[in-house]
């Protein structure tokens, strides 16, 4: 029996590869880079294993073969497919989730403690020949432990920062449209308004997911709310953030220092923030494990196999 064809759009850990060979009629993409023509390597496939950059929008979606039964997505947020269409056309979408949580959390945590503890800029000092040594007053930072943290975006990911942020015995606050149950909840302090919530943050971390409902979510006046010298980072969403609002505070001391990931438009990020000492910026490096990109090609794998043996998996989203 034949087996199913799966376009796969980027190149993928050289263990997700084998095992998409070994389970399907695979088309693999030897590059990074987002491929230009998803329709071509589309024909005639029976799934297609997409990426965050990957634009699965509408006009995209009506034109796919109708070979194709399913979209797989190499993530856990799937803001990038548009499930209407694939609704419309019949076509099941799934993700990855689940397992993001720590690496992400990890990479949050990261954030904080380069940003406030001002390490983008000493690195740099280092590498361009520029320090003289060891001085009493030399990028002096903000100290993380004991700090209040605020959490927007209480989900799994969320969770885990809170976690580690214990062990530096931060006090945690969270926002979010609902409270936790107390299991989930632990110590943290729950904000049902921003208006309580942001004045709590002396570090701000985001965690929300995209979509319309959190677009720019982090605006002036919002920022204006916060303790001044706040430090904010964002391992989650690029959209989360009004980049003209967040580097006005970071110009005018109102936030002290950011830290990002995650970028609106990225890779093209808005140049602002590269003239800017006081931000860390990290090329999308959230989920960057191998533990984790592993374990998220096993997870959409599975679900695009069950989705085409009619099966409804898991991580079925549309």
């Amino acid at each position: 029996m034949a087996k199913p064809v799966l376009f796969v759009t980027r190149r993928l850990p050289p263990s997700i590869e084998a095992q998409a060979a070994r389970d399907f009629s695979a088309r693999l993409t030897p590059s990074d880079v987002p491929i230009a023509d998803v329709l071509a390597g589309a024909a005639g496939a029976d799934a297609i294993l997409c990426c965050p950059g990957d634009a699965m929008d509408a006009a995209l979606i009506a034109a796919l073969p109708d070979s194709v039964k399913v979209i797989g997505t190499f993530s856990v947020g799937y803001d990038h497919v548009d499930l209407d269409a694939a609704r419309s056309r019949g076509i099941r979408v799934c993700n990855t989730p689940d397992v993001l949580s720590v690496a992400t959390a990890e990479c949050a945590m990261l954030l904080i403690l380069a940003a406030a503890r001002r390490a983008g800029e000493g690195e740099r000092m280092v590498r361009s020949g520029a320090w003289q040594g060891w001085a009493p007053t030399q990028l002096l930072g903000t100290q993380v432990s004991g700090r209040r943290l605020g959490i927007f975006g209480m989900g799994r990911i969320g969770r885990e920062l809170a976690r580690m942020a214990r062990g530096f015995e931060m006090e945690v606050h969270y926002r979010d449209v609902a409270r936790l149950p107390p299991e989930l909840e632990h110590d943290a302090i729950f904000h049902d308004n921003d208006d309580s919530f942001l004045p709590m943050c002396e570090v701000l971390s985001l965690n929300a997911p995209g979509g319309a409902g959190t677009r720019h979510w982090l605006t002036g006046g919002r920022i204006a709310k916060l303790p001044r010298g706040a430090v904010v980072v964002n391992a989650a969403r690029g959209s989360l953030v009004d980049d003209q609002a967040l580097v006005a505070a970071l110009r005018e001391g109102h936030v002290a220092a950011a830290g990002l990931d995650v970028y609106n438009n990225e890779p093209h990020l808005d140049p602002a923030y590269l003239g800017l000492e006081n931000v860390v910026l990290l090329p999308h490096l959230g989920s960057a494990t191998r533990e984790t990109r592993d374990a998220m090609g096993r997870i959409v794998l599975a679900g695009i196999a069950a989705v085409l043996a009619g099966q409804a998996p898991r991580n079925l989203v549309g």
